[in-house]
């Protein structure tokens, strides 16, 4: 993306960069997140965004868009959505945040090796895991599938909600680019497609042998397609 002359700007979340963390998982909530994102590009004095958002960035993102239409242009949405807790969820999903909250043993870059289709190399998972030393830098990490919305009266229930409605109403362009093989979000894309005028006309991709991180399996397929969407729909 950035060789093809686009601005990129990747902030890491709040927890899970290199640099400092709160490290209590009750320092971690999804308005939390929200707020400081849009504290984030409020600092910058961003506009005309493409947002590409897949996983927590979409709960983030998606949120962020639908408080802040005016800074944002188009929306790329990949293997994610906006879990209202109105709906049940997968049961891969369910062992997932069973896991986060019990298990002992949370080490990050296996964690996204089980979620990718390709193998990554010892250098690649220790890149993932060179901001979590030592389980007390991993609140973050932990608190993140706990806050996902899985019962209608979850705190953040109401706000997705309304967040749903103005996406029901969105005219600006939402492509959907899915994978093939996650089993939480498979099948995912066809309720955006649905319900998001902006996705009617759009040209959706699904992604063939990627994994939950599609972006590490199938990083350079991925780019292509965010490019010739932003210059399909008014660079």
């Amino acid at each position: 993306l950035r060789d093809a002359g686009f601005r990129v700007i990747a902030p890491d979340l709040i927890g899970f960069g290199k640099s400092d963390k709160p490290t209590k998982k009750s320092d971690y909530s999804y308005a939390g997140h929200v707020a400081w994102m849009k504290a984030f590009v409020a600092a910058l004095n961003l506009s005309d965004i493409t947002l590409f958002c897949q996983d927590w960035g979409s709960l983030v993102g998606l949120r962020m868009a639908a408080e802040n239409e005016e800074r944002f242009a188009r929306i790329a949405l990949g293997n994610g959505g906006l879990p209202t807790g109105d709906q049940a969820m997968p049961k891969a999903f369910k062992i997932w945040q069973s896991f986060a909250r019990f298990s002992p043993w949370f080490p990050i870059g296996k964690i996204i090796q089980k979620a990718t289709v390709s193998h990554l190399s010892d250098e690649v998972i220790a890149a993932y895991d060179a901001p979590f030393p030592s389980g007390r830098y991993k609140a973050g990490a932990r608190a993140f599938p706990v806050l996902v919305p899985t019962r209608p009266d979850d705190p953040a229930s109401a706000a997705n909600r309304a967040a749903w409605e103005i996406f029901k109403h969105w005219q600006k362009p939402f492509l959907t680019c899915f994978s093939n093989r996650d089993p939480i979000t498979r099948g995912g894309e066809k309720i955006w497609q649905d319900s998001v005028p902006g996705a009617a006309k759009q040209e959706h991709v699904k992604i063939r042998n990627a994994g939950h991180f599609l972006q590490e399996d199938k990083g350079p397929e991925l780019a292509a397609t965010l490019i010739r969407f932003i210059q399909a729909n008014g660079e």
